[in-house]
Parts: C-alpha cells; structure tokens; sequence
C-alpha cells in the first residue's frame, strides 16, 4: 500500500516548466507608444480640466462683486 502511494506521488511530481519567451511577455515599441500617447493624453486633459475650473471661478467671483456693487448702488439710491 505504501509503496503505491508512493509511487502515485512520485508519478504526481509535475516536471520543471519552461522559460517563458520575453519577447511574448513584453510590450514592445508599439505598446510602449500606446502607454505614452495615453500618458500624454491625460496630462493634457488634466490641465485643460484645470484651465476651465480657473477660468468659472474667476467668471464667479466677478460676478459676485458685479452683484454687490449693484446692490450697494441699489440700497444708496433709494435712500
């Protein structure tokens, strides 16, 4: 009994796997330009995306004052 455990153990061992081909596993050139157009592409948004934030709150706080000059105006005429 024994030795046909054994035996079905010995049998079960799985043999050493192959190197795998690094030209197989790595990008290359062309996802090397893929990762880089991507990279490229988010800085760009990520600085217009800034831009117009900028540019609605400045757009805000003009408005704003506009508002309260106009109130100030409002309030000392009807005096």
């Amino acid at each position: 009994m024994q030795h046909a455990l054994v035996t079905l153990v010995a049998a079960a061992t799985p043999s050493p796997v192959p190197t795998v081909d690094p030209d197989l596993v790595t990008p290359g050139p062309v996802g090397f330009a893929v990762i880089a157009f991507i990279a490229l592409a988010v800085v760009f948004l990520v600085w217009d995306m800034m831009r117009r934030i900028r540019r609605a709150r400045i757009r805000g706080e003009i408005n704003e004052q506009l508002d309260a000059e106009e109130q100030m105006r409002d309030g000392d005429g009807g005096s």
